[in-house]
């Protein structure tokens, strides 16, 4: 099975504040349903208060991330499935729970995970 990244960026969750707590229930829902189906690997959101940094081979930090990469924002879930296909609708169930477009993308096969 692959593991697929479902993903969306924080500007693209715009939320009314009086929907915010259906938005959060509904989205935690599906995550349990995720859970229940024994898909679920890893998801969560990028904590937007602390500022990524860059740690060389050497040790040294450097704040930011590369250039010209867009600092990674959002919400992130992994989920291992059979194909695309149900990849693609478990995207549809988190799109409509967080009421906004999901990114879908497979990971490479590690065959050590």
């Amino acid at each position: 099975m692959t593991k697929y990244l479902i993903s969306f960026p924080s500007e693209a969750m715009v939320v009314p504040e009086e929907d915010f707590a259906a938005v959060s229930e509904e989205s935690h829902a599906v995550i349990q349903e995720a859970k229940d189906a024994g898909v679920y690997v890893f998801g969560g959101g990028l904590d937007e208060d602390v500022a990524p940094v860059l740690v060389a081979g050497d040790g040294t930090v450097t704040d930011g991330t590369y250039p010209d990469t867009r600092v990674p924002n959002g919400g992130y879930t992994i989920l291992e499935l059979p194909s695309r296909e149900a990849a693609l609708e478990w995207a549809a169930k988190i799109a409509v729970a967080c009421r906004c477009s999901q990114e879908v993308r497979a990971f490479l096969y590690d065959p050590a995970s």
